[in-house]
């Protein structure tokens, strides 16, 4: 089961849309945008993080939380380009979960393709539905008419 840790990080985020978008930092980061979802034996948990390198992504999982930082960083230029339009948000964005005990924080897989961080987070193994099988004694008796 995943659950969201900080209720206000929505309110901030929409507050940000509505009044102009501010850099995150590392102290105060931006929330970055997500979808979450069970799929079999796993939770799938998927980042937009377009323009990020994937040296810049941060993966960190302690006790039962997740955490992501990334960080968007300028584009390199030699100091001949002049910028026309620059509306990609730089700076730093994270995002917290908490992580349920049904889940297996051991086996985390991460992948980075196209600007999308993807997470898989197997179910564990004592959490999965299983089949309980009943044995009883043999109680049957003879009996005499």
């Amino acid at each position: 089961m995943l659950m969201r840790t900080d209720p206000f990080r929505e309110l901030d985020r929409l507050t940000q849309q509505v009044f102009g978008n501010a850099a995150g930092t590392w102290s105060r980061p931006t929330a970055m945008p997500m979808d979450a979802y069970r799929s079999g034996d796993e939770f799938v948990v998927v980042f937009d993080l377009p323009g990020v390198a994937p040296d810049a992504i941060e993966l960190d999982v302690e006790r039962n939380v997740l955490t992501v930082k990334a960080e968007r960083r300028p584009v390199p230029t030699d100091g001949k380009v002049e910028m026309q339009i620059s509306e990609r948000p730089l700076g730093v964005f994270s995002r917290q979960l908490f992580l349920g005990d049904t889940l297996d924080t051991d086996r985390v897989q991460a992948h980075y393709d196209a600007g999308v961080l993807t997470l898989r987070i197997p179910v564990a193994e004592q959490a999965k539905p299983r089949k309980i099988a009943i044995t009883g004694a043999d109680t049957r008796k003879e009996i005499k008419a």
